[in-house]
């Protein structure tokens, strides 16, 4: 069977490809199996040296990637550049992380206890459509990093700069068997890299969903498992925060990436005696967000990534929103940038739209705020916005989510850890936490006995 690959700005066929079945993803498994033995024993240094040749390549073909990741995805292109060079500063970051990450010296009885980090072996790694490269990097990353050898699933939606890197990882020297890219549905070659027993760990980024069958699947030959799933995240925006900078970012963090981010802040809760204020600035900030071709420098916002994800997306709008913004005429998956005031029980806050809808809900004091923002299975990201930094540091340690941000929509940044709580996932990428989901801890007592 042929895939082929679309460019949801203009709906045009931009790649044929060929899906792989179970059959093509079991010799990619083998070729990484076979790779394993040789590439865990690349000294440090040389495993380094490589990682950094890598990145070198990306910066190199910058250009190149943000184009084919733009035309991919429908990313306007000054966000496809920001996300490449986020890429080859994932690398940079992990070739110098190589030696870096340490067993122990443990004083026992009787001798010494020492402990080892150990590669896992061969790991499946599943990507997402949203952010096809950035995300393939922060589990290639850290995987080849610590020794092991990787077969990689991207999303049968955004494939092409994810092969892209296996092509530059053979041009940095990286031998061959060690990153293979295999294209293919998910219900075909993500379940069985769930499945196969020579898969050692999955690495997956998608749906919460999605997220329950694959731990399911991995629960057969007790794999490791590292999720990052849905979001619903809230922007917490108290009445002595600076409501004028917080309303101007707050359309950022819905509508980037046309919303389809699981870190969006698509909860926006206000106290209630800011709430008409905020939401005049809220309507003026998101009024001037700029919808159109992907390809214009000046574009802020472009398609979502298919016809059917609009309709799921459009399913959300039930009430006449307080604001709807305007999309280009012609072709493209488009969606307009869309205000909904809703209380914490409607759909739209309840469920991840994956679209640029952000429910606006007003809130009492301070409890009530965190009330309503931990009333939500998801717990990946937010924001908090007050002046009063003990304020700032309650409500952070109180909010069930794994990465937050004090007057600031930022959740991603290459040397910190990022991941969810509760249905959002468990499992750390990026920073040096992301190491430890690769390796395991070996433990070797050495008696010190006559």
């Amino acid at each position: 069977m042929t895939l082929i690959v679309r460019n949801p700005a203009t709906e045009e066929a931009i790649a044929e490809l060929a899906q792989a079945g179970v059959e093509e993803t079991d010799a990619a498994v083998a070729r990484a199996r076979a790779a394993f033995p040789a590439w865990r024993a690349v000294s440090p240094a040389d495993r380094a040296r490589l990682l950094r040749r890598l990145a070198t390549l990306v910066e190199e073909r910058h250009e190149e990637l943000s184009r084919l990741e733009s035309r991919n995805a429908g990313k306007p292109i000054s966000g496809a550049r920001g996300e490449v060079g986020m890429v080859a500063q994932v690398f940079h970051f992990y070739a110098g992380a190589v030696d870096k990450h340490y067993g122990e010296t443990i004083p026992v009885a009787g001798g010494v206890d020492v402990t080892f980090r150990e590669p896992l072996g061969v790991v499946g790694l599943i990507t997402p459509w949203n952010f096809p490269l950035n995300i393939a990097s922060w589990k290639v990353g850290p995987a080849l990093a610590t020794g092991n050898t990787i077969v990689i699933k991207p999303a049968e939606l955004t494939p092409l700069t994810t092969m892209r890197l296996g092509e530059l990882a053979l041009e940095a020297g990286i031998p061959e068997g060690v990153l293979n890219v295999v294209v293919g549905k998910g219900s075909v070659v993500g379940q069985r890299l769930v499945e196969h027993p020579d898969v050692a760990k999955i690495g997956f980024t998608g749906s919460t969903e999605v997220g329950q069958r694959v731990m399911q699947g991995a629960a057969a030959t007790i794999k490791r498992v590292t999720l990052e799933l849905g979001g619903k995240s809230a922007n917490v925006v108290f009445a002595d925060a600076d409501l004028e900078r917080a309303a101007a970012s707050a359309p950022y963090s819905v509508f980037d990436n046309a919303g389809q981010d699981c870190c969006a802040r698509s909860r926006i809760l206000v106290e209630r005696s800011a709430y008409d204020r905020f939401l005049e600035l809220l309507v003026d900030a998101t009024r001037k967000v700029k919808v159109g071709d992907p390809e214009d420098e000046s574009t802020e916002m472009g398609p979502l990534i298919s016809a059917a994800h609009r309709e799921t997306v459009a399913s959300f709008v039930e009430r006449e929103p307080v604001f709807r913004g305007e999309t280009p005429d012609g072709p493209g998956y488009w969606f307009p940038c869309t205000l909904v005031e809703a209380g914490n029980d409607d759909r739209v806050a309840r469920e991840e739209v994956f679209g640029p809808v952000a429910a606006v809900i007003p809130f009492d004091d301070e409890a009530d705020a965190i009330r309503i923002a931990n009333d939500t299975p998801y717990g990946l990201s937010g924001s908090i916005w007050t002046r009063d930094g003990a304020r700032s540091l309650r409500v952070a340690r109180a909010l069930e989510s794994g990465v937050l941000s004090v007057n600031s929509n930022s959740s991603v940044r290459v040397h910190t850890p990022f991941g969810g709580m509760k249905q959002s996932g468990f499992g750390r990428e990026l920073g040096m936490a992301a190491l430890e989901g690769y390796t395991d801890i070996k433990n070797v007592f050495i008696s010190t006995e006559g």
